[in-house]
């Protein structure tokens, strides 16, 4: 899957580039990121060796501010291993997403959620979307709710989401 950029009011979902370093350290370093199971980057190199990841795997969306351009979070869609491989055209995905907390509770990554699962669904023809979160993190619950997704079930780690496309 190439990234092909989205639009929505506020954001522009595209491709991460180099120069985005800065964005992805300052919001990558804080100690919030644990939350969505990431170590915080201890300095600016571990953030070039993840956007550099990011950039080759072609598979997740910088989140930037269409007023400035400036990346303040991601949103992955990636094949889902588990459930894809019962799907008759092999079309379960996994969403995930993170935000910088400097912009927690302006609606941002609700916004870009849905102008993704709208692209999965519309454009890629994506059956099944899942998306995982841990169960102290009622942010991420909220957003995944408002974006239409339903419990499924949980482990001692985290609780399971899931979309289904209406045909």
């Amino acid at each position: 899957m190439s990234i092909k950029t989205l639009e929505t009011e506020r954001l522009v979902l595209r491709g991460w580039r180099l120069d985005d370093v800065d964005d992805l350290y300052e919001y990558a370093k804080k100690p919030s990121m644990a939350m969505g199971g990431w170590e915080p980057h201890a300095n600016k190199s571990i953030s070039l060796r993840a956007l550099r990841e990011f950039i080759e795997e072609d598979d997740r969306w910088a989140v930037a501010l269409k007023t400035s351009g400036k990346a303040i979070g991601q949103v992955r869609l990636y094949p889902d291993e588990n459930r894809g491989r019962f799907s008759e055209r092999n079309s379960a995905y996994l969403i995930n997403y993170a935000l910088s907390e400097d912009y927690w509770g302006k609606g941002y990554m609700t916004e870009a959620v849905k102008r993704v699962v709208v692209y999965a669904f519309e454009e890629l023809k994506i059956e099944l979307l899942g998306v995982f979160t841990s169960h102290h993190n009622v942010r991420s619950k909220r957003v995944i709710e408002r974006c239409g997704f339903q419990y499924e079930g949980a482990n001692e780690h985290s609780a399971m989401y899931s979309i289904l496309r209406r045909k």
